[in-house]
């Protein structure tokens, strides 16, 4: 079969392309390949009774499928340069933040309308952060929710399905380039299109290696972010949450001189597993709809490790830590902050006794067995550092969760355009290594599509 356009991925910089292409040029025949399912048929089989860990799915629910690896996030959309990657090194500051601007309304538009917009810009946390050697960064935040962020997907797709050749549980096994434009192929069948658009996300960064060296496209090693997701009461952190919902804090570690950062606040939220090819880390959600959020936040600490020569495998060495926490937990291991300085272990025992109620069924064990001593002192650090701004973040009673993992693509080279060293080969979203969330994703979509209708003519 022959398309004008074939897109690999149904994540948000996916469904962006697809999106925008379709609103510029609807005569263009759009086909979209996606390895996991419809949204309707992303279901992890853990329920917290039959099923209580990971049972490693052929294709993992919660990171693949219609709306990727964010379909189940708490849909934060950060609309900064600050920090969610680099897209404005390839289109320019300006356009980043309109291109991320563009999608909000888009998002808006399919339902997310009444959601709040948080920014940092007159509040005090800044100064305060400084004056405790913390450093805030610049962000406005759309927080839609896990719940809203689905309905908006939803919507979404509604509006491509009758437009866009969809095709499920089809993952892509090789791209090959050919005298017209290019051949996809899945199972045992092949297709065929002028243009083509990567965007595999995260949980595609083997499969983009392997594509990279196969056409020969240049790369340059990326990071791996390691830490815990930490969990304590929501009042500790009210006072931060309330005005800015996600507050990105970055700290400088005394010892090493390592950066320390908050990732991925979920104020009411609840702490999840996932699985990115076979192993099992965790993250963290939260709702827009009261009656599903819990008396908790959680957040992670996480520590980039950058590898440059002779060791450049960033991921590789990430999936060995990770891989030796499940070894000793069968996945997510849980400790008490109280229990780790005081060098043991945690029991079912103390879990049970402690005032932090987990949202997690995770195995109570040692996380300093498994992190790095130079990782886990900087979280240390970053712990009472963020005390001083939000006392009670040290308390024996907070929770801490092992490991979190945050795989990069080894970033593949693409000009302005985000078009490979191949003509009509684009490559977008955190499969590109370019980006790391959901706006930046979104909006290197948006930016592809854009480039390709303009070439077309129809802009």
């Amino acid at each position: 079969m022959k398309y004008d356009v074939i897109i690999i991925g149904a994540g948000p910089g996916g469904i962006f392309t697809a999106y925008e292409i379709v609103g510029l040029n609807p005569g263009l025949k759009i086909a979209v390949f996606e390895a996991g399912g419809r949204l309707d048929e992303r279901k992890c089989p853990i329920d917290g009774d039959k099923i209580k860990n990971c049972i490693h799915c052929k294709t993992c629910s919660i990171m693949s499928g219609f709306g990727g690896a964010g379909a189940f996030s708490d849909g934060k959309y950060n609309i900064t340069n600050d920090f969610g990657g680099t897209l404005y090194e390839h289109v320019g500051r300006k356009e980043a933040i309109s291109l991320m601007e563009y999608v909000d309304k888009i998002n808006l538009e399919h339902g997310g309308e009444g959601t709040k917009l948080y920014t940092t810009a007159g509040t005090d946390i800044k100064k305060i952060c400084m004056q405790n050697k913390l450093k805030l960064l610049d962000a406005s935040v759309r927080h839609l929710g896990t719940d809203i962020n689905y309905i908006v997907l939803e919507n979404l797709y509604e509006d491509l399905s009758d437009k866009v050749d969809f095709f499920f549980h089809s993952p892509v096994e090789k791209v090959e380039k050919t005298d017209t434009g290019y051949r996809i192929s899945v199972k045992d069948t092949s297709y065929d299109c002028d243009k083509c658009v990567i965007s595999v996300g995260r949980s595609g960064s083997k499969w983009m290696e392997s594509v990279c060296e196969d056409l020969s496209i240049p790369t340059k090693s990326n990071r791996v972010d390691l830490g815990v997701r930490v969990e304590l009461a929501a009042d500790l952190f009210s006072h931060l949450t309330d005005k800015l919902y996600e507050s990105k804090i970055v700290y400088r570690t005394e010892k090493f001189e390592d950066q320390v950062r908050t990732f991925c606040m979920n104020p009411h939220g609840s702490v999840v597993e996932e699985n990115t090819n076979g192993i099992v880390t965790v993250n963290g959600h939260s709702y827009e709809d009261p009656a599903k959020q819990t008396d908790n936040t959680n957040f992670a600490l996480l520590v980039a490790k950058h590898f440059s020569e002779p060791f450049k495998d960033s991921n590789g060495y990430g999936e060995s830590i990770a891989k030796l926490s499940n070894m000793l937990g069968g996945g997510v291991i849980v400790q008490r902050f109280g229990d780790l300085v005081r060098g043991r272990r945690s029991t079912h025992k103390r879990i049970e006794e402690n005032f932090v109620i987990p949202t997690l069924m995770a195995e109570p064990g040692d996380i300093s067995l498994v992190l790095p001593k130079r990782i886990l002192d900087g979280i240390i650090e970053m712990i009472y550092a963020l005390d001083k701004i939000a006392p009670g973040t040290a308390n024996d009673d907070t929770l801490l969760y092992g490991v979190e993992v945050k795989f990069y693509n080894m970033e593949a080279e693409v000009d302005e355009n985000l078009e490979s060293c191949h003509k009509g080969l684009y490559i977008i979203g955190d499969g590109s290594g370019v980006t790391h969330s959901l706006s930046h994703a979104s909006a290197s979509g948006v930016h592809v599509a854009r480039v390709m209708c303009e070439k077309e003519g129809t802009r």
